[in-house]
């Protein structure tokens, strides 16, 4: 299928890297749909990619075919409403769930908000349970492809993952440009549970 006729979507927990990713589709050469509801901050310093009308997909997803072509960020909970006449290209960040609790611990405590009240065990577990979730629906889908990224292994080394990526989109992507956007200094909550 043609790229221009499928969507690509970025998607995982919150705090696992799908800005990133965004960050580096764009870098590669890869249109995004984008607007600048959500500028960039502490947390995330290259900008958060989002598109606001997503945020209100399961009451109106209208906005759906302006993706075709491009990339766009939805958040794991929401890929469920996407419209089933579409052709969708699945990107799903996997980041140590960890590194995701503390990530979202530390950006509620810089912005003095309140959190949840469940333990980091229990937010774990969730969080476990809602990926194993998502991706048996992803996997019976029959008009969505899907590969999952680790946000872990592209700090590392991020050619297998971004070949993986390739492999999915089957369009020309400058995977130098994508790998250079890959800053270790911005990998700050490091954790130690097993994927």
């Amino acid at each position: 299928m043609p790229a221009d006729r499928f969507i690509t979507v970025v998607s995982g927990l919150p705090r696992s890297g799908t800005s990133l990713m965004m960050n580096m589709l764009k870098a590669g050469g890869m249109p995004l749909l984008t607007d600048e509801t959500r500028p960039a901050d502490d947390e995330n310093s290259n900008g958060y990619y989002e598109f606001e009308p997503v945020r209100r997909s399961a009451d109106d997803t209208s906005w759906v075919p302006l993706a075709r072509g491009k990339a766009v960020k939805i958040v794991h909970a929401l890929l469920k409403y996407l419209p089933a006449d579409e052709r969708y290209r699945v990107i799903l960040m996997k980041r140590n769930v960890d590194e995701v609790i503390a990530s979202q611990q530390a950006m509620i405590a810089r912005l003095a908000s309140v959190g949840a009240s469940l333990s980091s065990e229990e937010l774990a577990s969730g969080y476990c349970r809602q990926l194993n979730e998502i991706t048996d629906w992803l996997s019976e889908q029959t008009n969505i492809r899907y590969t999952i990224v680790s946000y872990n292994q592209l700090l590392i080394d991020p050619q297998p993952e971004l070949e993986r990526i390739a492999v999915l989109l089957d369009r020309p992507l400058d995977s130098t440009a994508m790998a250079t956007v890959v800053d270790p200094a911005l990998y700050r909550q490091r954790g130690n549970r097993t994927e």
